[in-house]
């Protein structure tokens, strides 16, 4: 059943909206058909929430954002597409974003301020994009992934879970530009990509590999290998690297650093040993 939303002034209501309970939709806002709003949801001023939208329970939408956006197939005849964007619980969507329809985004979900996130990109659960960063679609980034500040990710990139992507990192996609041709990028489970890397088209990095400060990725980088310089080039192993504040091994991070992550509190083989197989195999595979 559709509950009654407290409406700032000025907020367009299309039809067939669901709304949960406690829905606050602040001044000037636009909510288009077939949306549905869940349990207390906040959504600040000047947003557009488009058709085909579902947001889950304890959503908060700042200001001037754009949710289900238009694909190309709008430009072509100013008609209505249907392409659903779903996204889950507890999300936080900050002021300026706009993220377009057609995607898949899971619970806890956060963005920055002014995130661009297009069509047909599928995100797991406990994902965080950066202020001005830009997911450029036809992408894959699995759970626990923590992007930071102005990163760019090509079109049909793949990120796969517990991934740390540092500020300015660019993960392009076309080897010959300009082309039709895109390679997007894999980086597997546990690697980081350091501030200003980039990584070159079809560039696949393995689990716990770290890619350094600035480094051009030209090739494909192996578990646990230091990848640094231009062009790229293994310098060591991440095993052999030393915390630089108390002298003790620091690599692979996941034993030493849980903030956000699913052993937050117990441990990285305590939560691993709990896990199925199938899961096991996708973060090792």
């Amino acid at each position: 059943m559709s509950n009654q939303p407290k409406l700032g002034s000025n907020v367009i209501i299309g039809e067939d909206v669901i709304f949960g309970e406690n829905v606050i939709i602040q001044n000037n806002c636009i909510i288009e058909d077939h949306v549905r709003l869940g349990n207390n949801t906040y959504i600040d001023n000047n947003c557009i929430i488009r058709h085909d939208v579902s947001l889950g329970d304890n959503a908060t939408i700042g200001a001037n954002c754009i949710l289900g956006e238009y694909q190309m197939d709008f430009f072509k005849d100013h008609g209505y597409h249907k392409h659903t964007l779903t996204i889950g619980q507890d999300a936080i969507i900050r002021s300026g974003s706009i993220l377009y329809s057609g995607s898949v985004i899971g619970d806890h979900f956060q963005t920055g301020h002014q995130v661009t996130i297009r069509e047909e990109t599928s995100i797991g659960d406990h994902v965080s994009v950066g202020t001005l960063s830009d997911l450029q679609g036809h992408c894959k980034i699995g759970n626990y992934v923590r992007m930071h500040s102005n990163v760019h990710i090509g079109m049909q990139s793949q990120i796969d879970d517990c991934v740390w992507i540092f500020p300015y990192v660019v993960l392009t996609n076309d080897p010959t530009p300009p082309s039709e041709n895109v390679f997007g990028c894999h980086i597997h489970s546990f690697a980081i990509i350091s501030t200003n890397a980039i990584l070159l088209p079809g560039v696949e990095i393995k689990n716990d590999a770290l890619i350094g400060a600035g480094a051009i990725v030209t090739k494909d980088v192996n578990e646990y290998e230091v990848v640094v310089g231009n062009p790229g080039k293994v310098r060591g192993d991440v095993r052999n690297i030393k915390d630089r504040v108390t002298g003790e091994p620091h690599y692979p991070w996941r034993y030493y650093f849980d903030r956000a992550m699913p052993w937050n509190g117990y441990g990285f083989d305590e939560w691993f040993k709990n896990l199925g197989d199938d899961t096991k195999k996708m973060l090792f595979g």
